[in-house]
């Protein structure tokens, strides 16, 4: 599986793509950071970072794009920028006929690192680590994007079997309750 990962930022919004194979064996394929200049108008700024993931896509043909999923904080024109560009990248990725996964920033810290809790320079640490790099990605938003990929890969396979066991749940208990109501109908 390969996976686009997006650290969505206005200023800084990291990119990268990672491999999944067979169990936790992933690696990097390519990292970067889209800039946007705070004096620009938000409507070019959202568009630079639309035209560089359809260009990611268009190079790294992903199967995924794995997004960081926006939370609250205290500096509101941040979780507006976050936002806007989160919009954008779903946006891009339906266009393109991919799916969209989102994780929280726990979650990919725990995926990580194994705590939801962990600071910055530990999850680019454990990227450096788990993706056998020469160096530590940087800026963070960059560690953070391959993160997310990581994150993903590993976590897709136990949410896709966690959706096809609701599934089936769903079938027997359907499937229980018209035998319950036969029963009755039967009395």
């Amino acid at each position: 599986m390969r996976v686009l990962g997006v650290d969505p930022g206005l200023t800084r919004c990291g990119l990268g793509v990672v491999e999944g194979g067979g169990g936790r064996a992933v690696h990097a394929v390519a990292v970067d950071v889209v800039r946007t200049p705070p004096g620009e108008a938000v409507a070019q700024r959202l568009a630079a970072v639309a035209d560089a993931v359809e260009g990611w896509i268009a190079e790294h043909r992903p199967d995924v794009i794995a997004v960081e999923r926006v939370f609250a904080q205290h500096n509101v024109r941040t979780v507006m920028g976050t936002a806007q560009v989160s919009g954008v990248v779903a946006l891009v990725a339906g266009r393109a006929g991919l799916p969209v996964a989102f994780h929280t920033p726990s979650e990919v810290k725990a995926a990580v690192t194994g705590s939801g809790r962990a600071g910055k320079e530990q999850v680019t640490a454990m990227v450096t680590r788990v993706l056998s790099l020469g160096a530590a990605p940087r800026p963070a938003d960059a560690a953070d994007a391959l993160a997310l990929a990581v994150c993903h890969c590993w976590r897709a396979p136990m949410l896709a079997r966690m959706a096809e066991a609701e599934v089936r749940a769903a079938e027997v208990a359907k499937h229980h309750r018209a035998r319950l109501a036969a029963a009755r109908r039967a009395r």
